[in-house]
């Protein structure tokens, strides 16, 4: 991998020589050891290498930022030049700074010395552990990478943050299939750190494969219902990314448009809510060391027990708002369960869905959102009927979190990210 603190006093060198005295960069090498298999037959194996830079210089409130994958010395030098042209350009505005001086840091996390062989071996014993256990799923592509990553972040300030990082993760494509009849494409992926355990019974991989196998035999709903919807770990993780996009970054702050704006310590849903993003939990395999402004990541709670704590904002979005700089950049989700097995769940349901997967636009600024339900089951007076062709679901983004009725006990955790089953009442439910 190549030597970034090399660079970095490259860079050091071509800020002076541009006359640049504010400044930041983040470097980051990363190597990929990837093999594959499509339909079942190992096809591939290779080696990826990754540079990426993103250089910033600051002249009299300018900021001009630059990104780039050349490492060369003529690349780095031309990186430099164009942000310092770039600042001479720009638009002025206060609100561009860089992060304050804080203690030099050195981070390692995950697996750093990895068995490629006993990778290897966990990958050929989840196919065959799937053609043992699931006759009916064709397995259209198996991507097993193991990826090293090395980055740096300085700036004018003094702040030096260096993380190195491993991980293993294996993604499955795959399909029901049974004579003429097949599924749409499902997806599972788990991160891992280590590999002591089958691959087969990590993060939700078995509940795919069932759905994939049970969704070969759908039923039709007709007409328009008012119901409940039962999200999975990973569809609810995915609802929670969108409220957070619509009603707490960076943009819908800036430009007034969240509902939310004036929300901080008050009630936006059901006290059974509380997450946070919390990097360095056991059960995030690779979190984030250190935001892209340059700050040391903290945990960041979000919801808890149904109060809004914090905004997910960066230092410009902060200098614009005159709120508190986020320091944690990450997806790195931690949602509390709750109390209630899904199996309790799915009893306690009258009408409505269990929903595996959402297709559909992004919601408008008051948290409307329509779209496609996708690996869906339709359940009745507690039972579950059958699998659903891809019907309409749509509702508003905050009144569902008002709406929780109940997390479920069990949590994924597949490397990434850590989350329950949710029901959620008051979901508009469209059939044929």
């Amino acid at each position: 991998m190549k030597d970034l603190r090399k660079i970095a006093s490259r860079i050091e060198a071509q800020f002076a020589s541009n006359k640049i005295k504010k400044y930041s960069y983040n470097l980051t090498a990363k190597e990929t050891r990837e093999l594959s298999a499509e339909n079942g037959e190992f096809s591939l194996l290779r080696t990826l290498f990754d540079n990426n830079a993103v250089v910033s210089a600051y002249k009299a409130g300018k900021n001009g930022v630059v990104r780039g994958n050349d490492f060369s010395d003529a690349g780095i030098d031309a990186l430099v030049k164009s942000a310092a042209l770039s600042a001479d350009s720009a638009v002025k505005d206060p609100a561009h700074d860089i992060s304050p001086e804080q203690e030099a840091a050195k981070f390692r996390q995950g697996c750093l010395t990895p068995d490629f062989d006993k990778f290897f071996d966990r990958i050929k014993e989840l196919l065959g552990d799937i053609r043992k256990e699931y006759p009916k799923i064709q397995i259209m592509n198996v991507i097993g990478e193991y990826i090293k990553t090395h980055s740096l972040f300085h700036n004018s300030n003094g702040v030096d943050f260096e993380d190195t990082s491993g991980a293993y993760a294996f993604m499955l494509e795959f399909a029901g299939h049974e004579g003429d009849k097949t599924t749409s494409l499902d997806y599972c992926s788990v991160v891992l750190k280590d590999l002591d355990q089958r691959f087969i019974d990590m993060g939700n991989v078995r509940y795919h494969l069932d759905n994939a196998q049970k969704q070969l035999n759908q039923i039709s709903l007709t007409g328009k219902f008012t119901g409940s919807v039962i999200m999975t770990p990973e569809l609810f993780a995915e609802f929670l990314m969108m409220v957070q996009g619509n009603f707490i970054s960076d943009g819908v702050l800036i430009d007034g448009t969240s509902l939310w704006k004036k929300k901080i310590g008050k009630q936006v849903a059901d006290e059974k809510l509380t997450f946070a993003l919390k990097s360095k939990d056991k059960r995030i395999v690779v979190g984030e060391r250190y935001t892209g402004d340059g700050f040391k990541t903290e945990d960041l709670p979000i919801i808890e027990k149904g109060i809004l704590k914090n905004f997910t904002i960066g230092l410009y979005a902060a200098k614009k708002t005159r709120k508190p700089v986020s320091k944690n950049s990450s997806r790195d989700y931690v949602i509390d369960g709750g109390k209630t097995p899904l199996e309790d769940m799915i009893k306690s349901v009258k009408k409505g869905l269990i929903v595996g997967g959402f297709s559909g636009g992004q919601p408008s600024t008051n948290g409307e959102f329509s779209g496609v339900a996708k690996n869906s089951y339709y359940i009745e007076n507690g039972e579950i009927k059958g699998a659903v062709s891809e019907i309409m679901i749509n509702g508003n983004l905050g009144k569902a979190l008002m709406n929780i009725k109940a997390l479920s006990k069990e949590l994924l955790a597949d490397g990434s990210m850590v989350a329950p089953y949710a029901l959620i009442d008051g979901i508009v439910v469209s059939g044929k």
